[in-house]
């Protein structure tokens, strides 16, 4: 009995996991900025993969206005862990910023807000699918969250559109960029129709993919390396600007 009460202990918590990262994604805290959930005060941190603890979050120094002052918000965030910062991302909701280690690869991947300047990880895959820097570790992202659990249509963005699909019957990881960016395609030849894929960044676990209609970036994608399901990032908004 009690060997199958594991599996199930299991899939509740990875569940739990889950709905935390949507939660997060959509609540505001208690000093009005969006999307950074009630722990708004100082930093926190969890245990990553092989018992590293990760800071995930910063808290702000009022607005960011450019590219510029988000840059200098997330490197006080990946300061903390070593990391620095690379390509920013301007949307309608927020800055995107891709982390890198000092090899230059890429690590993770923060928000920050533009209304009080707090940086946090990236909810969606960077903490459900990172390894390496994620909230599960590892542990859950190429099974039960990376898997085929989430039904055919999958999650619903905040547009009414899936943002989740399982991953694929006929593929079979690890992925190569080269697959990840065909199952992206493929997704968005769905979903998305006249979207595609641009080229994959690798980052622990799991490829993140500019997505481009008309030649200019649209929106943004995440695909599992082991697992090849596929998580649109709904939550950032309209593309406004981007720096390398």
């Amino acid at each position: 009995m009690r060997t199958r009460l594991l599996p199930v202990l299991a899939l509740v918590a990875a569940l739990g996991a889950l709905v935390a990262s949507a939660s997060f994604a959509v609540s505001r805290a208690t000093d009005g900025a969006p999307g950074f959930g009630p722990m708004h005060r100082g930093a926190y941190s969890m245990m990553g993969a092989g018992g590293k603890q990760t800071s995930w979050y910063a808290g702000g120094q009022g607005p960011v206005r450019d590219i510029a002052a988000a840059r200098a918000q997330a490197q006080r965030f990946a300061g903390r862990i070593g990391l620095r910062t690379g390509e920013v991302m301007q949307f309608a909701n927020h800055f995107y910023v891709l982390l890198d280690d000092k090899q230059g690869r890429a690590a993770t991947e923060v928000l920050v807000d533009p209304r009080s300047g707090a940086v946090t990880l990236e909810y969606g895959p960077a903490m459900m699918w990172n390894t390496r820097y994620g909230m599960m570790g590892g542990t859950a992202g190429g099974g039960m969250m990376g898997g085929g659990m989430m039904g055919g249509s999958g999650m619903m963005g905040s547009g009414g559109g899936p943002s989740w699909a399982p991953a694929p019957a006929d593929v079979e990881g690890p992925l190569s960029a080269a697959q990840a960016q065909q199952v992206a395609n493929r997704w968005l030849a769905t979903e998305r129709p006249g979207a595609t894929a641009s080229r994959p960044e690798a980052l622990p676990g799991y490829f993140t993919i500019d997505t481009r209609r008309d030649g200019k970036v649209e929106g943004m994608l995440s695909v599992d390396e082991r697992t090849g399901a596929v998580w649109y990032h709904w939550w950032h908004g309209r593309f406004v600007a981007m720096e390398e």
